[in-house]
């Protein structure tokens, strides 16, 4: 029997890059679930990695379940809040701790005492509340904004990243210390490739979940669509797959999905090989290293001609091109736009603002980006 972890109310959740649903029928699940189980007994602190939409949250709460605290399993996205909420946001405030605080308001540390406080991308984190997470993960007690009273905490701590810490290190961007206090237990989760085994089990899960909302009932899979599923690389992960099924259903007939009612590509980024089939799968031929290899030498010879052409203010028009091209390539999903730039979202954001493509003063956004090409340049 496999084993399934949903959120409460999956359906009632809106749209997001989030997994909603994580099976455990691969081999590599299971070990992983027994794992996540013996954590869970334990009070350590845990830090889960894995990339975006592999179900992070979901094995934060299944380790706050199977815990048995009594408190309430609190979840905070780090990236969603600005630098200067988030501090509130976390380790709360007192009335007049500043403009707008009219009353005091207890962070999210205290809202979870007695439960567990689920930080997700913990890698965006600024220094400044790198240091003072430290100090609670430390102490553990709070001190509000605008308070000097420390509150106590009895708090189980679970942080998820889909970012490299040990290079975030190397590039002075996380402390090293706080990794150590993070990662007394770490849950590393495959992304959706390595764990094959999953896949259709997962695919299963999602037709019976949005054929009974749909009032479709006996929808199957057909041989040339399974063996498309096991196919693909899935960048998307659990999300991705969860998509592909629910606009599968939309289409298919006669309650029979086939392969061409999945709306999925077939490449393989370079260093990801493809899922290995339980199948019959006919043998793919894979050549994105030599595609990409071609790619850089198609945009050296662009990049020449344009130097070559005297094309004014280049280097803000290609950046600006770059900018655009990846975050419509994202779907505007900003830490995914900043992960595969390979910039912070902080800077991200400060591009997108200068180029009009979210909210904010343009003339600000031009300032702050002189000063990063400043910082960069003296470096």
């Amino acid at each position: 029997m496999n084993k399934v972890l949903t959120f409460p109310d999956s359906f009632g959740m809106a749209l997001s890059i989030r997994a909603k649903a994580l099976l455990f029928h691969d081999p590599r699940s299971l070990a992983l679930l027994e794992q996540v189980e013996r954590v869970a007994r334990s009070d350590a602190t845990v830090l889960v990695i894995g990339e975006t939409g592999t179900g992070k949250e979901l094995v934060a709460r299944h380790i706050h379940a199977q815990s048995e605290r009594a408190g309430p399993f609190i979840a905070v996205n780090c990236g969603a809040f600005s630098e200067s909420l988030i501090d509130a946001e976390l380790f709360g405030h007192e009335a007049g701790a500043f403009t707008g605080a009219s009353q005091a308001r207890a962070g999210w540390f205290e809202a979870a005492n007695g439960g567990t406080l689920f930080l997700d991308e913990i890698g965006d984190l600024s220094p400044a509340l790198q240091v003072k997470l430290l100090r609670v993960l430390q102490e553990r007690q709070v001190v509000r904004l605008g308070s000097r009273r420390a509150i106590p905490l009895d708090v189980r701590l679970v942080a998820a990243t889909n970012v490299d810490l040990h290079k975030a290190i190397a590039a002075d961007r996380f402390r090293s210390d706080l990794y150590y206090r993070l990662s007394v237990a770490t849950v590393n989760l495959p992304p959706l490739y390595e764990r094959p085994g999953d896949i259709l089990p997962l695919a299963r899960h999602f037709i019976g979940l949005y054929g009974a909302k749909m009032k479709l009932d006996g929808v199957a899979l057909e041989a040339d669509a399974e063996s498309a599923l096991l196919a693909y690389d899935w960048p998307g992960n659990i999300r991705e797959l969860e998509n592909v099924i629910h606009y599968a259903l939309i289409v298919c007939r006669q309650q029979r999905i086939l392969a061409e009612d999945l709306r999925i590509g077939g490449r393989v980024p370079a260093g990801r090989p493809p899922a290995v089939a339980t199948v019959p799968v006919a043998p793919a031929h894979h050549d994105s290293g030599a595609r990409a290899v071609s790619g850089l030498e198609q945009l050296d010879a662009l990049l020449n001609d344009l130097v070559e052409a005297g094309e004014p203010a280049l280097f803000d028009t290609v950046e600006e091109r770059l900018i655009r091209v990846a975050f419509d390539a994202c779907e505007q999903n900003q830490v995914q736009t900043a992960k595969a730039l390979g910039i912070s979202r902080n800077v991200l954001r400060t591009h997108l603002k200068r180029f009009g493509l979210i909210g904010g003063d343009p003339a600000d956004a031009r300032i702050e980006s002189r000063d990063f090409h400043g910082v960069r340049a003296a470096m």
